[in-house]
């Protein structure tokens, strides 16, 4: 099967599974003979690799030592991918981003409070909005979280 190729020579998997954060950065670790010259079994798809070292000692048996060898990892990496796997099946294989998920102090009724605020005097700084979520919430916010959130509030995000 042809490869299709992008702008900077890297075939479009590869670009997708970068895109994604699944691409495996060391595929020459992965020794396991399946993944030899085959266009199945990509050495440089993380999620694949992961789950075909679970899928050979949960199936076939391969001890814990054996598979995390063949397939280049740890085995904490292993029971790491097992928990993910039982807990959200394969897109648990799909590494996620670090660091938190959304604003996890700025909540709504921060927000509208903030905002409220902003509306009633449209000459605050972002500082003084800060002290002000000190003062009423007890909130240490950084002056850029707060710009961030009401810029992504006015968005309509």
């Amino acid at each position: 099967m042809p490869r299709l190729t992008g702008g900077n020579g890297e075939d479009a998997k590869v670009q997708a599974l970068r895109a994604v954060g699944a691409l495996y950065p060391h595929p020459e670790r992965v020794l396991d003979p399946l993944f030899r010259n085959s266009e199945f079994f990509d050495p440089r798809d993380l999620a694949l690799v992961k789950y075909e070292m679970l899928r050979r000692v949960q199936v076939d048996g391969l001890p814990v030592a054996q598979a995390t060898r063949a397939f280049g990892f740890t085995r904490p990496v292993f029971y790491h991918a097992l928990a993910a796997m039982e807990a959200a099946g394969l897109p648990g294989l799909i590494p996620q981003r670090p660091g938190p998920k959304g604003a996890h102090k700025l909540s709504a009724e921060v927000l509208d409070y903030l905002a409220d605020l902003l509306a009633q005097d449209p000459a605050l700084r972002s500082a003084d909005l800060a002290r002000q979520a000190l003062r009423k919430f007890g909130l240490a916010v950084h002056t850029r979280s707060i710009e961030r959130a009401l810029t992504r509030r006015k968005k309509g995000r």
